[in-house]
């Protein structure tokens, strides 16, 4: 019964750790080769799901906005 719940989250651990690796392995790519420019994190810029549309960013637009105070 125990090992129906420890094969799961084992799944999961080597999951997690496999992404951990292949992020090391891309930013290391990156450091040995400048001309292909920084390895790109997930969730920054426009590349992390803010409703980019074409070479616009949504989030930066909304960043500047100034809510009024009641």
């Amino acid at each position: 019964m125990l090992l129906r719940y420890l094969i799961p989250v084992a799944i999961i651990l080597v999951l997690l750790l496999g992404w951990v690796l292949v992020q090391h392995l891309a930013r290391r790519y990156a450091a040995r080769h400048p001309e292909f420019g920084p390895a790109r994190e997930e969730g920054l810029g426009c590349d992390g799901g803010c409703g980019c549309q074409a070479r616009h960013c949504e989030r930066e637009k909304h960043q500047h906005v100034s809510r009024p105070t009641s």
